[in-house]
């Protein structure tokens, strides 16, 4: 197993590259979408949005379908690129599943003045433990990216997930 496993992901939105850049490095906005599973509850989403600074996200768990017992995930890491509006790219540990860091860049396009387009690319690594998560972190940034359009139009008829 010597190839990469990178997982990519593309969404659009009708929302500015700015608004929908900014949603990321915001706390209250972040904690709503970033790391959240559909059964999830982000308990703490503390951001440091520089080059070099940190992010801890909490969220909450179920330990397994009908189980009443509760884990909490712990989402850390450091911003490595920050460039308004266009590009985010940030190393990241979920050490609850892998004490190895994996490497996630945003990559958003505005398409015109009032609609843009965000990939997103998950760098997992070449072990075992990357290709047996590949389709769950895919089914992951799908979720959060359609999570990330309820929070930008959180009255929107229609959105569902």
């Amino acid at each position: 197993m010597s190839s990469q496993v990178v997982v990519s992901v593309t969404h659009r939105y009708c929302a500015p590259a700015d608004r929908v850049f900014d949603a990321w490095l915001t706390p209250w906005q972040a904690s709503r979408f970033l790391f959240r599973s559909r059964a999830g509850t982000v308990m703490q989403c503390e951001l440091q949005p520089e080059v070099g600074g940190a992010f801890t996200v909490i969220e909450r768990r179920n330990a397994a379908e009908g189980d009443e017992s509760v884990f909490n995930v712990v989402h850390s890491g450091r911003y490595i690129e920050i460039t308004r509006p266009r590009r985010l790219v940030f190393d990241l540990s979920v050490l609850a599943f892998s004490d190895e860091s994996t490497r996630v860049t945003v990559d958003i396009a505005p398409s015109t003045p009032q609609t843009c387009e965000i990939t997103v690319r998950h760098e997992l690594g070449a072990s075992r433990h990357a290709f047996a998560i590949e389709e769950s972190t895919r089914r992951e940034w799908t979720n959060m990216l359609k999570f990330l359009e309820r929070e930008l139009f959180p009255r929107r008829i229609g959105v569902h997930l």
